[in-house]
């Protein structure tokens, strides 16, 4: 029990976030980082790794991750960061890595709602040493987002001459927890090997965390990573087959320092009822298991765990909505009977009230 306790209190810290914060992949295609802008207070932390299997006899497997991470300060306005290894930016082609700063500002729309949705992002990559920029636009109706990008690199692939880049994208969503998507992006004058991808993504239900399988020919995904496609030595292209997962850190969940962190909630029973016994949640049990009262009498639960618990009962008993952390719900039993209950997200956690 103290090892299904240990996995379920460190997937429950990841999955307690609010969906509405987090960095959805059924709204974007894979090469297009999109109009998404994080609220404050939480970081989002995307890895992707794409990775390549050699021909016979080794079959060597060469990967190529990116990892992201990102913060809104307010107003439309965030900051963040792309790293990636083996990027074909740099003069060492696919033996350096790439870092690339960027500043995104979305005066209009959101992601996941119906209509246009807008963002300009300013970035430098550290590694080709260049100002870059994007205009990215969205479009969603119904189960549909179109995408698009224009983007401008003053030194791209460190290249001395400035060069303009457009990508445009497909998302559908062909239920709420699965989408597919695909897109196509390159330089232009001249016109370099296109970087394009196609994915099939994932909402985990119950949390905020997405998961795509994806296919593409672009090594980094950075403004210039995805604007030109892999290349090999004798003209003929790349494939890498991989996998984005989305992990959204709030916060204000770990410390009361950052605006907006919750505060005890207190849900059912009646106004002034006095309490008859008290149930702690922790360490991802009910530390009572079995309580005896009498008829009449109010039962509290306390939650002190750092995740979300209810109180649901196996019979016709209303139980509680999700009980936050340090959150409290009472309930009053007015018949004599044996109640039973259970914890929905983690059906392990079972209690029981005898009522006398």
């Amino acid at each position: 029990m103290k090892h299904v306790s240990l996995v379920a209190l460190v997937f429950g810290v990841a999955s307690a976030a609010e969906p509405l914060s987090a960095q959805s992949l059924l709204y974007r295609p894979p090469n297009l980082n999109g109009t998404w802008v994080g609220e404050p207070g939480v970081v989002q932390f995307n890895f992707l790794h794409r990775f390549y299997v050699g021909e016979g006899p080794f079959h060597e497997v060469q990967n190529f991750p990116t990892f992201t991470f990102e913060t809104g300060l307010g107003h439309g306005l965030g900051i963040g960061w792309h790293f990636g290894t083996r990027s074909i930016v740099g003069p060492g082609r696919q033996t350096d890595n790439e870092s690339e700063w960027f500043v995104r500002w979305r005066p209009v729309g959101a992601e996941g709602r119906s209509g246009l949705t807008a963002a300009f992002t300013a970035a430098y990559n550290q590694l080709a040493h260049s100002g870059d920029g994007e205009i990215g636009v969205d479009y969603a109706v119904g189960r549909l987002t179109l995408s698009g990008a224009a983007r401008g690199m003053t030194h791209p692939f460190r290249e001395a001459d400035a060069k303009a880049a457009v990508a445009g994208g497909v998302v559908v969503r062909l239920t709420d927890y699965i989408a597919v998507s695909a897109d196509i992006g390159s330089q232009v004058s001249p016109t370099r090997r296109a970087a394009w991808s196609a994915g099939i993504n994932f909402l985990i239900p119950g949390s905020p965390h997405t998961f795509s399988l994806q296919a593409s020919n672009a090594a980094t995904s950075t403004i210039q990573g995805n604007s030109r496609g892999l290349v090999r030595f004798d003209g003929s292209n790349w494939v890498l087959y991989g996998f984005e997962f989305t992990i959204p850190l709030h916060l204000k969940r770990f410390s009361p320092w950052f605006k907006g962190a919750p505060k005890p909630a207190a849900v059912g029973g009646p106004a002034g009822a006095a309490v008859a016994a008290e149930i702690r949640m922790a360490a991802f049990k009910f530390q009572t298991d079995s309580v005896v009262i009498a008829a009449g009498q109010t039962v509290r639960w306390v939650n002190g765990d750092p995740v979300e618990h209810t109180i649901t009962f196996d019979g016709t008993e209303p139980g509680s909505p999700p009980v936050p952390h340090h959150g409290t719900f009472s309930h009053r039993f007015d018949k004599p009977g044996t109640y039973t209950y259970h914890c929905t997200p983690h059906p392990y956690m079972k209690g029981v009230v005898v009522v006398k």
